[in-house]
């Protein structure tokens, strides 16, 4: 998909690329989504008795109130009027106990459920390969995990339990209209097809309308966490009043979706409250000329008991039209957050890949293939051995496929076609975690978490003492310019390491590696962000770091790697020379081009 120079990103293109349109109410989400109540099944099954017990109580409310007015007051029965008012306090002292533990349990399910979707959803998300990262805007995936699981909460805590109280009150005070005058009754029933089709048609709007809601959201989120993480970009271009213009148009557009929805509830509750009242002034009609005509056999009393009932009867049906909304923003959120859910990996550990022991570190690549999207290969016919405690340079212009054979050895990805062993493994048969566990890798753009320099660098070796994280600096040889930070190690850095210089947020990375003492070390363009005099104290470092491991070192800047063991130099996916740095050199290639560039660039 194409986007014009205007647009800060695809997150401003508006489409409903993978969102499916499902029915309204989809059964089978609604059993999937109420699975997760099975784990506390003994307080949803509770929860359950009470909305029973409330949907009994609410009509009896109304039957009990008539039955006070047609009864005592009507025939001047003073003393049966206490008994009655008496009645009816005990009955709606009952009703609002009742309430208090229906919607405590309510809530309670629903934090439970939200909680553990949460996690299997934070869980799943931490399944997914690189690739998936790279396809996904951040803001589609923050959206599923607050906007669209809070949708759904409220399906499970307040949509069911407040719409199963809504139907039984209607059937009981059903069942006690039949018994008081079926012929009434029955002129309720007649009007059914009209209530029928008012929720057909507007079932069909909604469930529209609130799909585009949800997607204009994502949109809105994704573009919020695309524009925060570009700022310096946004500024630096001075591009705010276009970017400005870009959100105003997606608010727009989500404001217009918002109110087309509310538009339609707005007409909805109004008709059915209209539709109450017709079928209240056809009752009255229809009840009034029964009790004028003796003959027919309707009581005064019994048509005042009839009424209240009838109140009882219509009052739910406003409610449940505002569940029905609720339900159907609901099943909007289901719908993609299971969709997230039900994503497999692009690829997962095969059932039978064993745990990697210890590893010497030779890693071999045979005629290796690789292609990010299908007919389009990045790496073509890779071939190299790297020996144990081996330096492996990677050189070459951009694209050239560098970070694709960093992200193979990681196995961030898999190969397309070939083999890639480690200590003649082939990587396929190997966990992934087994290998991770005994590589470190350092990238140009490094990430720190919130938190303390002492805590970002034990991320390396959680079980890493104070004094081996000091320890580890040591050995850089850097101790002094982590000393000089505000509060040394106890420096505080903000998400991604704002706070500290680039180059001070490289020496927490390199710490973080030297801490993890791993076998197979990564040096992706890692001191690129570092200045010459931060450089040069590395050097050192990195020596002592590259020492017995095999190493794997990415750079634009030629000095790192003269003395790499061997130095692949690759354009277009092929390696297209092979040998050490001196070897290079005489062969008078590509290689010594790209070393006199650097020379020159460091003369002038």
């Amino acid at each position: 998909m194409k986007t014009s120079s205007n647009k800060i990103g695809l997150t401003a293109v508006k489409t409903n690329a993978g969102e499916s349109q499902q029915s309204p109410l989809d059964f089978n989400l609604i059993k999937r989504l109420f699975g997760f109540t099975r784990k506390y099944r003994r307080r949803r099954n509770l929860l359950i008795v009470l909305t029973i017990i409330r949907a009994f109580q609410l009509p009896l409310m109304a039957w009990a109130l008539g039955r006070a007015i047609s009864g005592p007051i009507a025939h001047n029965e003073s003393d049966k009027l206490f008994v009655a008012v008496v009645s009816y306090l005990g009955l709606a002292i009952s009703t609002d106990f009742v309430f208090h533990f229906r919607q405590r349990y309510a809530l309670e399910l629903g934090e439970s459920v939200v909680s553990d979707l949460r996690n299997q959803l934070y869980k799943h998300l931490q399944r997914m390969p690189m690739a998936f990262f790279n396809q996904t805007k951040l803001g589609r995936i923050i959206s599923r995990m607050t906007s669209d699981i809070e949708s759904v909460r409220v399906g499970v805590q307040d949509v069911f339990f407040v719409s199963l109280v809504q139907l039984g009150q209607m059937m009981v005070a059903s069942a006690l209209m039949i018994y008081y005058d079926w012929v009434l009754f029955s002129i309720i029933v007649a009007m059914a097809p009209a209530l029928w089709y008012l929720n057909r048609e507007f079932r069909r709007k909604l469930s529209i309308g609130t799909r585009n809601v949800q997607e204009s959201f994502s949109r809105v989120t994704s573009t919020i966490a695309e524009s925060v993480s570009g700022i310096r970009v946004t500024q630096g271009f001075v591009r705010q009043a276009m970017n400005a213009g870009i959100f105003r148009n997606l608010i727009a557009d989500h404001s217009r979706d918002n109110m087309a929805v509310s538009r339609t509830s707005a007409l909805l509750s109004p008709l059915l409250e209209l539709n109450s009242q017709f079928f209240i002034s056809m009752l009255l009609v229809f009840g009034g000329y029964r009790v004028l005509h003796p003959g027919v056999g309707t009581d005064m009393g019994d048509l005042v008991q009839f009424f209240f009932l009838t109140n009882a009867f219509f009052t739910p049906i406003q409610s449940l039209g505002v569940q029905f909304n609720a339900a159907l923003t609901s099943m909007a959120g289901a719908e993609r957050v299971f969709r997230l859910l039900d994503r497999s990996p692009e690829w997962e550990d095969e059932p039978d890949a064993k745990e990697l022991p210890p590893v010497v570190g030779r890693i071999e690549f045979r005629n290796l293939g690789f292609e990010y999207v299908p007919g389009r290969p990045v790496l073509k016919g890779i071939n190299f051995v790297a020996e144990p405690g081996q330096t492996i340079a990677l050189v070459g212009h951009t694209g050239s496929g560098k970070s694709s054979i960093i992200n193979l050895i990681s196995k961030f990805y898999l190969p397309t076609e070939g083999k890639l062993l480690i200590d003649g493994r082939e990587i396929r048969e190997i966990t992934s975690d087994s290998l991770h566990q005994q590589m470190g890798i350092v990238l140009q753009q490094n990430f720190l978490f919130g938190g303390t320099i002492m805590e970002n660098i034990r991320f390396g070796r959680l079980d890493a003492t104070d004094k081996e994280v000091m320890d580890a600096v040591r050995d850089l040889d850097c101790f002094d310019l982590i000393s000089l930070l505000p509060q040394g190690f106890s420096t505080v850095v903000g998400e991604g390491g704002s706070g500290i210089s680039l180059g001070q947020r490289q020496l927490v990375c390199f710490a973080r590696a030297m801490l993890a003492n791993p076998r197979i070390l990564i040096l992706d363009e890692a001191t690129s962000s570092i200045d010459t005099v931060t450089e040069a104290c590395l050097q050192k470092a990195l020596t002592t770091l590259l020492k017995g491991r095999t190493s794997f070192v990415v750079a634009h800047r030629l000095s790192t790697i003269r003395n790499a063991d061997q130095v692949l130099v690759l354009d277009h996916g092929r390696i297209i020379e092979h040998g050490t740095h001196d070897e290079l050199i005489e062969v008078q290639g590509v290689y010594e081009n790209l070393y006199r560039q650097f020379s020159q660039s460091r003369e002038n």
